[in-house]
C-alpha cells in the first residue's frame, strides 16, 4: 500500500517544512509566468494586423494622378512616369489652392520641392509603366510659389484610437479593418489636428484596445500617452450594420475625445452594398477630421492638465508679434535657469526610405543610440521620405549630435531633423 508520504508532491499540512513549500510555490509561479508570457506573446504576434500610416507631415499632397508611359526598359518607363506625375501633381495642387493653372516648372525645380512619391497603384511591364500616384510637396518651398504661408498653428499631438464595431464586437488593432486602413491612408498633413497614428503592431494591440477607451484613470492614460509622445487622445468610433448578405450597409460614426470619452459629434452614412465600405470609411475619416478641426477652433479640444507634465502655452497667451507664428515663447523666472534640464521628449525625424529594408535598418540604427527610448516610423512613404517619431532623453541639439556620431548626415529645420547616409 502506498502511503501519502511516498507521493511525489507535498502534503498540504502543518507538518511540512517551510523550505519545501517555498520551492513548490516558486515552481508554480515560474510555470504561471511562462504561461502568461506565452499568452502575451501570442496576443502580440498573432494575426495580420499592421497597417503603417502614410506620411503625415505638413506637406501638400496631390493624389489620384494617373500615368501611362513607355520607355526603353522598365526603369526608364518608371522614371518617365514619375516625372510626368510630378508635373501633373503640381498643376493639380496649384488649381486646388489658387483656382487656376500655375506656371510650368522644370523637372529640376520640381525635384527640389517634391518630398515623396506615394504609389497608390502601379503595373510595371518590360517597357511600360501604368500607375496611380500621389505627389507630396514641401510646404515651405512649394508654399512660396503657391503664395501661402509655410507654417501653421496646429493642435497638440493627439493619439488616435480608431474603434471599429461589427455585430456588437468592438475592436481596434486585433485584426485589420476598413476603419483602421482608412485612418492609416488618410493624409493628415494639411489638417489642423496633429494626429499620432500607430501601425497597430507589437504592443499596440495590448495598450490600445476598446477596453482602454472606457477607462477614466489618468495615471495609466498618462503612461500610454507618454509612450506615444501624445498630449491627449481622440477616439473615432465606427459601427457598421449589414441588412442582409450583399445588401445595403449603414455606418454609425461617433467622434469622442479624452479619457472621459467626451462626445463631440456623430453622423450616419449608408452604402448600397458591402463593396462600398472602403469608400464610406474614406469619406467618414475626412468628415471626422472636419469635426475635430471645428472642435479645436471652438476650444473644445482642451488638453487635460492631468495628462501632461508641463502646462501648455495657450494661443491667447502668445504676444501679438507671434500671432502668425507657431513658435511658442519660453517663460523664464529669475530664480531658475532659462534652460531647464532636458528630460524625455519626442522629436520628428525624416529619413529617406527607398525600400522596406531601409526602414528597418534606420529604425534599428536610431534605436541603438544612447538615450533613445523608442524609434518607430509613424508615416511610411516607400520610395520617398518617411517620418519617424523618436523619444529621446535630451534636447534636439543632443539628438542631432548623437545621430551625426552614428554616421548620419543631419539637417535641422522647423523643430525637426532630416537624416540621410
Amino acid at each position: 500500500m502506498i502511503s501519502a508520504a511516498s507521493l511525489p508532491f507535498p502534503r498540504f499540512s502543518r507538518s511540512i517544512s517551510w523550505p519545501r513549500d517555498w520551492r513548490w510555490a516558486a515552481f508554480a509561479a515560474l510555470l504561471l509566468a511562462i504561461l502568461v508570457a506565452g499568452l502575451v506573446e501570442g496576443q502580440i504576434s498573432r494575426g495580420n494586423r499592421g497597417i503603417t500610416p502614410i506620411n503625415s507631415s505638413g506637406d501638400f499632397l496631390a493624389s489620384g494622378i494617373t500615368v501611362d508611359v513607355v520607355g526603353a526598359n522598365a526603369d526608364e518607363a518608371r522614371e518617365k512616369g514619375w516625372r510626368e506625375a510630378q508635373r501633373k501633381g503640381w498643376q493639380q495642387l496649384y488649381r486646388r489652392i489658387n483656382g487656376s493653372d500655375g506656371p510650368a516648372l522644370g523637372d529640376s525645380v520640381l525635384d527640389g520641392i517634391v518630398t515623396a512619391i506615394v504609389v497608390e497603384k502601379e503595373q510595371i511591364g518590360p517597357r511600360r509603366y501604368v500607375a496611380t500616384l500621389g505627389i507630396q510637396f514641401d510646404r515651405v518651398r512649394a508654399g512660396q510659389i503657391l503664395g501661402v504661408s509655410g507654417r501653421t498653428l496646429r493642435s497638440p499631438p493627439l493619439l488616435v484610437i480608431p474603434v471599429y464595431s461589427v455585430d456588437g464586437i468592438a475592436q481596434v488593432f486585433e485584426q485589420r479593418s476598413a476603419w483602421q486602413r482608412a485612418w492609416a491612408e488618410y493624409n493628415t498633413g494639411q489638417s489642423a489636428i496633429d494626429y499620432v497614428r500607430t501601425a497597430g503592431t507589437g504592443a499596440d494591440t495590448l495598450l490600445l484596445n476598446a477596453g482602454q477607451t472606457g477607462r477614466r484613470g489618468r495615471v495609466w492614460w498618462r503612461v500610454i500617452l507618454d509612450q506615444y509622445g501624445a498630449a491627449d487622445v481622440l477616439m473615432p468610433i465606427a459601427r457598421v450594420e449589414y441588412s442582409y448578405p450583399g445588401g445595403p450597409i449603414k455606418g454609425y460614426f461617433t467622434a469622442r475625445f479624452g479619457p472621459d470619452d467626451k462626445l463631440i459629434d456623430s453622423f450616419t452614412m449608408t452604402g448600397p452594398s458591402p463593396a462600398a465600405l472602403p469608400d464610406m470609411m474614406e469619406k467618414a475619416v475626412a468628415r471626422m477630421d472636419a469635426i475635430y478641426t471645428n472642435a479645436l477652433a471652438a476650444g473644445v479640444l482642451r488638453t487635460d492638465t492631468y495628462l501632461v507634465l508641463e502646462k501648455p502655452v495657450e494661443k491667447v497667451d502668445l504676444p501679438e508679434d507671434a500671432a502668425g507664428d507657431d513658435t511658442l515663447p519660453v517663460e523664464t523666472d529669475a530664480s531658475v535657469s532659462a534652460t531647464p534640464p532636458a528630460g524625455v521628449q519626442s522629436f520628428t525625424v525624416q529619413y529617406v526610405s527607398p525600400d522596406v529594408e531601409s526602414v528597418s535598418a534606420t529604425e534599428r540604427a536610431v534605436g541603438a543610440i544612447a538615450g533613445v527610448q523608442s524609434a518607430s516610423t509613424t508615416s511610411l512613404a516607400l520610395g520617398g521620405t518617411s517620418v519617424m517619431r523618436v523619444t529621446f532623453r535630451g534636447d534636439l541639439g543632443t539628438l542631432k549630435a548623437a545621430l551625426a556620431a552614428r554616421g548620419f548626415k543631419v539637417q535641422e529645420g522647423g523643430g525637426q531633423l532630416r537624416i540621410s547616409r
